[in-house]
């Protein structure tokens, strides 16, 4: 059956299509004056990254013509301490990307066929405009929803909620850390957030399962973690797979995968029945610790070792490794956290241990957290919707405390004798058929929608969905919101434009003020250009936006001296209890278990293998594959197999295969076979953001194998709605089962 709304290419159109480059650049001292640089023709501007969540500030820095030539960290802020990382320092190549989009675009019909034309910003925007009222008169603006990430979403939610939509989610919650949020909670009362609190710098003893820092490139932790290896720190890696951080390791435990709760739970039984866990702490802080000891009376080492095959003298070596170094340890919550469908539990699970260990709270544990006052600035209230993304929820995941991607998908497909709740769709920063399992179901709501308007740098794969695709700059050409993230002390950073933006390109805040002054909503962006928000909000402060121009960063002062718990200070957490609660009520009263449980997952077919993914130090999901700076470094993922399976295979090394699923899913493209011991026999592990189909995409197109293509089988997260991602199976394809067309 043919789709209404077809996947199309853009063909050239709207691509910069410019051979600019970045070039050589001898490297300057940070720490030169402003005025000796300045005076000497270089200049530079503040910044934050946007290549990562971590957000790191810096220096981009320009030669006499204006030209954007590197970008360096800022000395004074704390999340980069004045150094990048690879991502951070290859930015630029976002900047100078020939296939980068740089005009607005309109699907179109010519002859029969869907393509795009070139439109100027005033008939997109009129296009965009209609059709949101539109849909506002006749179905609410509630049935118009935004999909976002990163800080362009900041300036569209703003929008949305002036508009009376509060339909807005991210694949960062329920394609990512949203379990670990729900555990957390469920436990400590609050979240981890973003920095996580983990205080490595101090720590005696680190535990990464499933957490793979060094690769991931959180940058501030990877720098701690170098500085407490210098120190002697023991760390502790689980994971099916060698990591970079496994060979820095005192234990490396090759678990099987999907079996992670099974050790956690063997880990807390150790403890408790050893005695070694922090028993003042317990009880001063905690309620529930007699319905946990019996509860994990039963899962002994040997239990745990039929499941996980991990040895029980290792499982007791390491639990007394931990409680030996507590309460400066860490077990450390990871991030990307979707992985078997139980995956709250599990959270559940490491946020109990570290209660056990005395973490939450002290020197070489958790620190506890302060963010920056900042004033908002002076907006109109936003209307009250009739109904918001929880109503998509439909009785489902009780826990969830942000929108589920996937029921927002699921709401905009029409059932039998109902329509559809949603109706159109905004996408801005987020490559949906990258991010999202489940592809099927998203087509089938694409094709349903009214309308789909996509926002990117570049022409990713979403935007070949789209009705309009609107041309956004890069962070080095604009104006966004300061980065006002929680660490050990509140700091702010400022971006700010490095350059005009090239071509037609354009900021979110400009693109969010247009649209809200055709819908009506002028009052709510009431300023020429948003340095006027930045510079009221720091006057508010004491400062000004000159004044950051200057130092990028500003830190501030915490208000409370808690940055630890003191020895027996009284301590409230914002539980039911106000304890910490090893046995959660909330869960209990959501219907959910309120201790973890291991529950076995499926194994798979014979001749198949679990498909694992994750990071690498140069590249960030799917954002990153096109970046020329950081293509060198890393042009395709590879397959990481282990020797005995290729032997089976007769597979070699740098070979080229094609994968299948469990489900018959045939990858798009080939990937090169890597022969190494660093992966278990029964998983194959590959480097997630490869296999792009847009040849747009000059560097990244038909380059390895997209994870997200092989991942069709979900296993959802009952408490708060997180897609189970590694419950997918591959084997071999030895020659092409078909010519590939760009789809």
């Amino acid at each position: 059956m043919a789709s209404r709304r077809d996947f199309i290419k853009i063909s050239g159109l709207g691509l910069l299509g410019l051979g600019v480059t970045g070039g050589a650049w001898s490297v300057l001292r940070a720490s030169t004056a402003w005025e000796d640089l300045v005076a000497e023709g270089i200049r530079f501007s503040p910044t934050y990254c946007e290549v990562c969540f971590w957000k790191c500030a810096g220096w981009v820095y320009k030669n006499e013509k204006g030209d954007i030539q590197k970008v360096v960290g800022n000395d004074d802020d704390p999340h980069c301490n004045g150094r990048l990382c690879p991502r951070g320092t290859g930015g630029t190549g976002m900047y100078h990307d020939p296939d980068r989009l740089t005009t607005p675009l309109i699907r179109v019909t010519e002859n029969g066929k869907q393509t795009f034309r070139k439109a100027s910003w005033d008939e997109a925007l009129n296009w965009i405009a209609d059709k949101m009222k539109q849909t506002k008169e006749q179905y609410g603006p509630e049935s118009v929803a935004l999909f976002s990430h990163g800080t362009s979403g900041d300036h569209f939610e703003h929008l949305f909620k002036a508009f009376g939509s509060a339909t807005l989610a991210g694949p960062s919650y329920a394609q990512c850390r949203g379990p670990r949020d729900a555990g957390f909670k469920a436990t400590y009362g609050a979240g981890v957030g973003s920095p996580e609190p983990t205080d490595i710098r101090d720590t005696r003893c680190l535990v990464l399962i499933g957490s793979h820092i060094g690769e991931n490139m959180h940058n501030s932790q990877v720098q701690e973690m170098a500085e407490a290896i210098d120190k002697g720190v023991d760390i502790i890696t689980v994971d099916p797979r060698f990591s970079t951080v496994a060979g820095k390791s005192k234990h490396w435990l090759p678990i099987k995968p999907a079996t992670d709760l099974a050790l956690l739970l063997s880990w807390m039984h150790v403890l408790i029945y050893e005695n070694l866990y922090d028993k003042a702490y317990i009880e001063q802080y905690a309620t529930g610790f007699e319905q946990l000891k019996q509860h994990v009376r039963r899962f002994t080492p040997e239990w745990a070792y039929g499941i996980t095959t991990i040895q029980p003298d290792q499982i007791r070596a390491t639990a007394r490794l931990m409680a030996a170094a507590a309460p400066a340890v860490i077990v450390h919550p990871g991030r990307h956290v979707t992985w078997y469908g139980d995956d709250s539990q599990r959270s559940r699970a490491i946020a109990i241990l570290n209660a056990l260990l005395g973490a939450w709270g002290r020197r070489g544990g958790f620190f506890l957290k302060e963010k920056a006052s900042l004033p908002e600035y002076p907006y109109p209230p936003y209307p009250q919707p009739r109904w918001t993304w929880r109503d998509t929820l439909d009785g489902r995941y009780a826990l969830a405390d942000e929108a589920v991607t996937n029921t927002l998908i699921e709401a905009s497909i029409p059932k039998e004798g109902q329509a559809a709740r949603i109706k159109g769709w905004v996408i801005t920063g987020t490559n949906l058929p990258q991010a999202i399992p489940e592809k099927g179901k998203m087509l089938q709501a694409i094709d349903a929608l009214d309308f789909v308007v996509a926002i990117d740098t570049m022409p990713m794969e979403v935007t070949g969905f789209a009705d309009v695709v609107l041309p956004e700059c890069t962070f080095f050409e604009r104006y966004d919101n300061l980065r006002n993230a929680p660490f050990r002390e509140p700091s702010l950073a400022l971006r700010m434009p490095a350059a005009e933006p090239m071509g037609d390109s354009k900021p979110a805040w400009w693109m969010a003020k247009q649209l809200a002054e055709r819908l009506g909503l002028g009052a709510y962006f009431p300023y020429k250009d948003f340095s006027e928000v930045l510079d009221w909000q720091l006057k508010q402060i004491g400062s000004s936006l000159e004044e950051m121009k200057k130092t990028g960063v500003i830190r501030l002062p915490r208000k409370s001296d808690n940055l630890y718990i003191k020895e027996g200070e009284p301590m409230s957490f914002p539980t039911p209890s106000g304890k910490i609660e090893l046995y959660a009520s909330t869960m209990e009263q959501a219907g959910f278990d309120p201790l973890p449980n291991y529950i076995a997952h499926p194994e798979p077919p014979e001749g198949y293998y679990r498909l694992n993914y994750g990071r690498a130090p140069m590249h960030t999901f799917s954002r990153t594959a096109n970046n020329p700076n950081l293509t060198d470094l890393m042009s395709e993922n590879d397959l990481w197999v282990n020797p005995k399976v290729a032997r089976i295979w007769g597979l070699e090394n740098g070979q080229y295969v094609w994968l299948k699923n469990q489900d018959g899913m045939v990858s798009d493209f080939s990937i090169k076979v890597r022969i190494t011991e660093r992966i278990r026999w029964d998983s194959v592990y590959l480097v997630h953001g490869f296999g792009h189909n847009r040849k747009e995409l000059s560097r990244a197109f038909g380059k390895g194998v997209s994870d997200t293509q092989m991942i069709t089988a979900v296993r959802t997260d009952p408490v708060m709605g997180g897609t189970g991602m590694r419950g997918n199976f591959v084997t071999f394809l030895m020659q092409e089962p078909t010519k590939i067309k760009e789809s």
